[in-house]
């Protein structure tokens, strides 16, 4: 019977003699959907061709071609399968404590009593049933602080982008280069890679919005000033990276989301230099964090390339001159290696934005 048939829960029933099989189908199949296999290999197939997967599996522990310890291992490596709970069936030769140990719920001894078999798993699917709506809840409350979050940081990227006409045109762009370097790091292969794959690219474009939301405490005066600041005006203009750090830290615990960790890290972050004469604290090579140095990268290129208040826009030839003379000093090396990789794709961003 395929997975995805009928309404009442499912039952994956794995053994390789046909009288054990049939008789756990009968004593379940008032109140189940019984799918069965002989053998590991046969179970994992069922498992994995895209039906519903079942509220329990009844596994065998001896079987021939893939045991049921082995299939065990299997599913409890696997993201989607290690969360359907297992009662193995035992013979008295198993030992049911290390079977326990390895995370199996429960097991059933041989020969089966129904009523035994019907109170065990009856008992697991409610447990199951129970975790699954728990889950979902909080999958619901999640999403739902997840978007209120969102849009009380996009008001915050609106609010500066209001104060500071360039800025809005400035962050879409530099989202855009951030999107295009984690890419190319990721696709090359590089050192960087793993790393990047585990801090989700898509985070930190979305976290890379609110890279100068620390601007909502520079007074107009500075901000907006149209020409170089003086040293008294530029060290007001540098505490921005501090304060953004505190804005997006009275907007949650940064150490439980990953979307306000890169905030907190790209806000506090992309004024460090690789070689540790950046602010606010100096950091020098990978102890500013990468989301930072990506974010740094992307930042200076627009800055150059980009017409400004104070400056009018720099040829693109001569920006990418400065950003080689950068290499290992404001940034890091191999960053910069990628971008001379794709500098034609960031020609492209600051010409069509």
């Amino acid at each position: 019977m395929p997975l995805n048939a009928g309404q009442a829960p499912a039952i994956l029933v794995v053994d390789d003699v046909d009288v054990n099989v049939m008789i756990l189908e009968e004593i379940l199949k008032d109140e189940y959907r019984v799918i069965t296999a002989n053998n590991g290999k046969e179970a994992l197939a069922c498992l994995r061709g895209g039906g519903v997967l079942p509220k329990m599996i009844l596994l065998d522990v001896m079987m021939p071609e893939m045991t049921g310890r082995e299939l065990f291992e299997i599913l409890k490596a696997d993201e989607t399968l290690r969360r359907i709970p297992v009662i193995f069936i035992t013979a008295e030769n198993d030992s049911e404590e290390e079977l326990l140990a390895a995370g199996a719920v429960d097991f059933i001894n041989k020969p089966f009593t129904p009523s035994r078999v019907k109170l065990r798993v009856r008992n697991q699917v409610a447990l199951k049933n129970y975790s699954d709506n728990l889950e979902q809840m909080v999958a619901e409350k999640t999403a739902e602080a997840t978007a209120i979050l969102d849009n009380a940081l996009q008001g915050l990227a609106n609010v500066i982008e209001h104060r500071d006409i360039e800025s809005g045109e400035h962050v879409k762009r530099t989202q855009l280069y951030v999107q295009a370097l984690c890419a190319r790091l990721i696709a090359s292969g590089s050192a960087y890679a793993r790393e990047l794959r585990k801090l989700d690219p898509a985070t930190i474009v979305k976290a890379m919005a609110l890279h100068d939301v620390g601007k909502i405490a520079i007074p107009d005066r500075i901000l907006l000033k149209p020409g170089r600041l003086d040293d008294e005006e530029f060290a007001i203009m540098k505490t921005h990276t501090t304060r953004g750090k505190e804005i997006i830290g009275e907007l949650g615990d940064v150490n439980s989301s990953l979307y306000l960790r890169h905030c907190e890290d790209i806000c506090y972050g992309h004024h460090e230099r690789y070689d540790g004469k950046g602010y606010p604290r100096g950091l020098k090579g990978n102890d500013i964090p990468l989301a930072a140095r990506i974010a740094s990268l992307a930042d200076v290129y627009d800055a150059l390339v980009c017409a400004r208040v104070y400056k009018a826009a720099m040829p693109y030839t001569e920006a990418i001159a400065i950003i080689k003379e950068g290499r290992g000093s404001q940034f890091d090396p191999l960053l910069v290696d990628v971008l001379m990789e794709i500098q034609d794709e960031f020609r492209a961003i600051a010409q069509q934005n």
